[in-house]
């Protein structure tokens, strides 16, 4: 079985979807969409700089566009399962048919406002913990005050919460972590720093008509396989202050049989994860491209599979 997957924030680089907006109706397809939503993509995936992207309000739109638009150039895709981390989700929603491009986009561009508007409330930020038990580093973090807001298997944890707190964590790291890592996220997403926005996007969601996924949709919630729209869109409202927990993911594929990965543009930090927490799955990230064609050849041995 062939996994789709679409990366959160902090997989952004300035000028990343150059290369993506040269294909054949790429960019009147992303233009379509920066008019829907009210945000230029086009000049942000390639002519602003890493501040610029950085901008919650942008990143999550930019990687939503990104992973829909890399996803529709490898053609007819039939995944057996299909996830997301963080923003993620909403692109895999995509991806199962339960919300369309448009609708996808529209709820993205929601709740990268209503991210940002909460993130501004405090000076907070993220911090990749490379190494370590996770449950020593966890009760760490509570200690400090932290959240593990992203527990992302293959020894990785990420650690949410106030500037002062992360500045501690750095002096004071937890029994066996070789190193702390600043991300480039402008908040302390999925935690309690984020309630706010959880209103404004649930609010946003009651619009939407949902479809149930065609495909088997793997919430990062808990790992768990959902087959109804409306439970998806719940938990996509809800997520956004509660923990991704990417490693309940990586079991779940593991479970369903998983024999190869797909990451979407702009693919690399979860076939990172995968290659150490799935031995013998094949992965590919789409980071060009350059990389179609292999990642059509991948689909097309597992499809004949």
């Amino acid at each position: 079985m062939l996994v789709l997957v679409a990366p959160g924030q902090g997989a952004q680089t300035p000028g990343f979807l150059t290369p993506w907006l040269e294909l054949p109706g790429a960019a009147d397809r992303v233009a379509a969409w920066s008019d829907a939503i009210g945000l230029d993509l086009v000049h942000y995936g390639t002519q602003a700089d890493a501040d610029a992207i950085r901008d919650t309000a942008v990143a999550q739109p930019l990687l939503v566009a990104a992973g829909l638009l890399s996803a529709a150039a490898l053609g007819e895709v039939a995944p057996g399962a299909v996830a997301g981390h963080s923003v993620g989700e909403i692109t895999a929603a995509a991806f199962a048919g339960v919300l369309g491009d448009t609708a996808a986009l529209a709820l993205v561009r929601g709740r990268g406002l209503a991210m940002a508007e909460a993130a501004a409330v405090t000076e907070t930020g993220m911090s990749a913990l490379l190494g370590g038990d996770p449950e020593v580093s966890t009760a760490h973090l509570e200690k400090l005050g932290l959240t593990a807001a992203n527990v992302n298997g293959a020894g990785q944890i990420v650690a949410a919460g106030t500037l002062e707190q992360l500045a501690a964590l750095s002096e004071d790291k937890p029994e066996g972590v070789r190193k702390v890592v600043p991300l480039k996220v402008a908040g302390a997403f999925h935690t309690h720093h984020m309630a706010p926005a959880v209103e404004k996007l649930a609010e946003a969601a009651r619009a939407i008509e949902p479809a149930d996924p065609k495909v088997t949709y793997v919430s990062n919630k808990d790992g768990r396989t959902v087959a109804s729209g409306g439970e998806i869109v719940e938990r996509l409202v809800g997520q956004v202050a509660n923990p991704v927990r990417w490693d309940l993911c990586m079991e779940t594929f593991k479970e369903l049989g998983a024999g190869a990965l797909i990451e979407v543009c702009p693919g690399g930090t979860l076939t990172g994860l995968a290659k150490r927490a799935l031995p013998g799955v094949q992965t590919l990230a789409l980071k060009t491209p350059d990389d179609l064609d292999k990642a059509r050849a991948l689909l097309a041995e597992h499809a004949s599979a």
